[in-house]
């Protein structure tokens, strides 16, 4: 860690006087705190808690509990607000930013945040090659200019930088500790790195939380931490336990066995009448797709272009969104959300099945073709997958396209999209910052991204789309009007590629016992835990 040991440890004994001065204060705040534990239910969809490898949406509820950004997002979900940087500025080509770190920051070991921490944790980002380590792409120098200060230069202009920043995958990490865990940050991370099981224990953040225990599709659960600078939070445990589905997520709520399900759908929330539970619903930026697979072994030759766009007229994506959601949902024309730059403009696809049927025709697929469907076997933001996927089978057959269903496991899942073993899937996406960037380094068919690899598989050439890099390098370049412009050319063509087809975007159902408060949805965390409170 460019010798910085030895004079943070010295930095972290001075600080333990401090401390000591200030644990009557803390002992007291948690004592309370440690009177009450609140219990989350959701179907936990957990990939690692290692916070560079982590990329999913219990995995952000997690990390902003226990880790920290730079940045965060304000209630209004756009604004950017203070996290552990204090103040932070950008030059006016959007390649250096300086950001400057809160003094009293420290980790859940009572040492302090420095800025060899987030040299450290960007680095190890980058490195890594992680699913979040995109958030790091471009970054040409990450400096420690003084303990508190940090300085970052990138190769080309983004103006979406700080927002990457604000990402639940971008929380700073004790780099003294993390080491000690096996934790690497050099170009070597991507082979070398051996932290991750460990990461499954422990934590080395500087959150309101720290990690107690992890078991893997039963519960995940935190404790306060006691050497937390920030206001203490309101519980002294969080619990999220495994619970799938969600009549069974509203049976424990109504029992009072839980007190937040964070995945009941309206449907469900309508026959609740239990005076003890409160629901509300409300718009979100999260949205459920499926995904053509050209590249399958199956799909080679198939799955061309004319033939992708055909298909895409066979679905009935109004009544998808009644089927799935009962109508508590938008269409959504692109994989970024609606509201997000880019997108005011944009068209929903609409059903035309006679030109779905022409189009295969044309194709040469006039009497149809089989397709396997894999894809998680989960309820997410109150859609079911499998009644979702039951919906697009019947779209298909009338057009001659005959699909097979194969719910599985995320484990599964994940290693038949790494191994080509699918022609059709289904997930679903929650951003990690208010930006449209994301969407075009994830979703976008550039060489080398995350959906080429699995869309493409070893044929990536039957869906890259080269023009999609250039149009995403000049929204980076811009701002204001001249980048919404930018990311809506880029939505288009994102739109054009019919690889990613989004089906629904879900209102969320806010679902908690009647004592809790300070319950709200958050498009880079998900649900912010340490806001939580009992009345």
């Amino acid at each position: 860690m460019r010798n910085i040991s030895l004079s943070k440890n010295r930095r972290r004994a001075r600080r333990t006087g401090l401390l000591l001065g200030t644990v009557g204060t803390l002992a007291f705040g948690s004592a309370l705190a440690a009177q009450e534990t609140l219990v989350v239910g959701r179907s936990m969809d957990v990939n690692s808690l290692d916070p560079s490898r982590a990329f999913c949406d219990t995995c952000q509820v997690y990390l902003t509990a226990v880790y920290e950004p730079l940045l965060t997002l304000g209630e209004d979900n756009k604004t950017l607000v203070p996290k552990l940087a204090t103040t932070w500025e950008n030059n006016d080509t959007f390649t250096e930013f300086t950001f400057n770190l809160n003094p009293d920051a420290v980790f859940s070991d009572g040492s302090p945040v420095e800025a060899s921490d987030v040299v450290w944790t960007f680095e190890r980002l980058r490195n890594l090659k992680g699913s979040p380590s995109f958030l790091m792409d471009g970054t040409q120098s990450i400096e420690a200019v003084d303990t508190h200060t940090v300085k970052i230069i990138v190769e080309a202009p983004n103006s979406e930088f700080l927002n990457k920043v604000s990402a639940p995958y971008t929380g700073i990490m004790n780099a003294e500790a993390a080491m000690a865990g096996g934790a690497l940050a050099d170009e070597s991370a991507a082979t070398a790195d051996g932290a991750e099981g460990w990461f499954l224990e422990n934590s080395v953040g500087s959150g309101p939380f720290v990690l107690t225990n992890y078991a893997p599709e039963d519960e995940l659960r935190l404790t306060a931490n006691s050497a937390y600078y920030g206001t203490a939070p309101g519980f002294g445990e969080v619990v999220i336990t495994q619970i799938q589905d969600s009549v069974s997520q509203a049976q424990a709520l109504e029992t009072g066995s839980i007190d937040i399900a964070m995945q009941i759908d309206a449907d469900t929330a309508k026959n609740m009448n239990n005076p003890d539970v409160v629901t509300e619903i409300v718009p979100s930026f999260n949205f459920v797709y499926f995904a053509f697979m050209p590249g399958s072994e199956a799909m080679k030759g198939k799955l061309t272009p004319p033939v992708r766009e055909a298909l895409t007229y066979a679905v009935d994506y109004d009544g998808m969104i009644e089927f799935t959601v009962g109508g508590n949902g938008n269409k959504i024309a692109a994989p970024i959300p609606n509201g997000f730059p880019g997108t005011a403009n944009l068209m929903p696809r609409s059903q035309d099945v006679e030109k779905a049927k022409s189009m295969l025709a044309d194709a040469g697929l006039g009497d149809g073709f089989t397709m396997e469907a894999v894809y998680p076997n989960d309820n997410v933001y109150g859609v079911d997958l499998n009644i979702m996927m039951q919906k697009l089978q019947q779209d298909f057959a009338q057009v001659g396209v005959d699909v097979t269903l194969k719910p599985v496991t995320y484990p599964v899942w994940r290693e038949d999209m790494a191994n080509g073993r699918a022609d059709l899937t289904a997930v679903y996406y929650a951003p990690d910052y208010y930006g449209s960037g994301q969407y075009a380094a994830y979703f976008g068919m550039t060489e080398g991204s995350t959906w080429v690899s699995r869309a493409g598989y070893k044929s990536p050439e039957t869906v890259v789309n080269a023009k999609e890099g250039e149009i995403y390098a000049a929204a980076l370049a811009a701002s204001g009007d001249a980048a919404d412009a930018k990311y809506e050319e880029l939505a288009k063509e994102l739109m054009a590629d019919n690889v990613i087809i989004p089906l629904v975007s879900p209102n969320l159902v806010l679902a908690h016992r009647s004592d809790i408060q300070g319950v709200r949805y958050s498009a880079c965390c998900n649900l912010p835990l340490a806001e939580i409170s009992r009345k």
